[in-house]
């Protein structure tokens, strides 16, 4: 065969590939300790786009039309279809209402790093306050494991 492959050919190049998959996963590893920092519960979330603004009102709608779907996914094809099927004046209430709400969030935000940038506040001690009870319950737990060595 001239320009083809054999079988044992096309076995081989189907072994390479999946020991450079397995390769790869084991290579893209982070190192233990490493992660994200923790996030800010207090951040206030971004602001939806038109699209999802969108969704909140579609998604109400085609539940009370298809009340037995229960696929999440059914909704979203859905409402991508009708989203893409929509002219721009159909879509210029919701790019409105995501207008309002990304103002909302950018006056949230300039509040939130005001107060980052002050520093420690009465919140941040209601936070310690909440550790160090949980730092009691550990302790609390400790002399009970302490207990069940004693009886072994």
């Amino acid at each position: 065969m001239k320009g083809g492959k054999s079988k044992t050919e096309s076995k081989r190049a189907d072994a390479k590939l999946a020991v450079n998959k397995k390769g790869a996963a084991t290579k893209s590893r982070k190192p233990a300790g490493k992660g994200k920092a923790a996030k800010d519960p207090n951040k206030p979330k971004r602001p939806p786009s038109a699209f999802f603004v969108f969704m909140e009102e579609f998604r109400k709608q085609f539940n009370k039309e298809h009340p037995d779907n229960k696929a999440v996914s059914a909704v979203g094809k859905a409402a991508g279809a009708k989203w893409k099927t929509m002219s721009d004046a159909d879509k210029a209430p919701f790019v409105v209402k995501s207008e309002k709400r990304k103002v909302e969030y950018e006056k949230s935000m300039r509040a939130y790093n005001k107060k980052q940038a002050e520093g420690p506040t009465a919140g941040d001690e209601e936070e310690s306050e909440k550790s160090v009870s949980e730092v009691n319950d550990e302790d609390d737990d400790e002399e009970g494991s302490g207990e069940e060595e004693d009886d072994d």
